[in-house]
């Protein structure tokens, strides 16, 4: 299957799973506030969080199980540096009260202007962080 069409198919899966926390938990589907509540929630939440996570990772595998020719991507760089990268992603979605699936995908939907700039914010990083790893330090 071309990866046009799967990310498409990915991308409406988002969607819906979006749609359908806040239908059915009327709860914004922010991920980094569901995986922090999957380890620190101590009330009945927790189960639906983990089960919301497991989700996610085994989406993730679902491409490689439907299509003969998926290959799935890996990163071009150190381990070491994709650690650092997660950690610092974590970090973010601390400082920034949420992350892209939250103000970007939820947020957004809902015209929520703070999501609207935490989301420009995201942006901006990430293309200054490729510009200074691809153009400046030679990556």
């Amino acid at each position: 299957m071309h990866p046009f069409v799967l990310a498409l198919i990915g991308g409406g899966l988002v969607g819906l799973a979006a749609v359908m926390m806040m239908g059915l938990k009327g709860r914004i589907a922010g991920v980094s506030g569901i995986l922090s509540g999957a380890f620190t929630d101590s009330s009945g939440e927790r189960l639906w969080r983990i089960l919301f996570v497991l989700g996610i990772a085994i989406g993730g595998a679902i491409p490689e199980l439907i299509s003969d020719s998926f290959v799935p991507p890996a990163p071009d760089t150190s381990t070491l540096l994709v650690i650092i990268g997660g950690l610092t992603v974590g970090l973010g979605t601390g400082l920034g009260s949420g992350c892209t699936s939250g103000h970007g995908i939820c947020g957004i939907s809902r015209l929520s202007p703070r999501s609207m700039v935490a989301t420009c914010t995201f942006m901006a990083a990430g293309f200054i962080c490729v510009f200074l790893l691809k153009h400046v330090f030679g990556g």
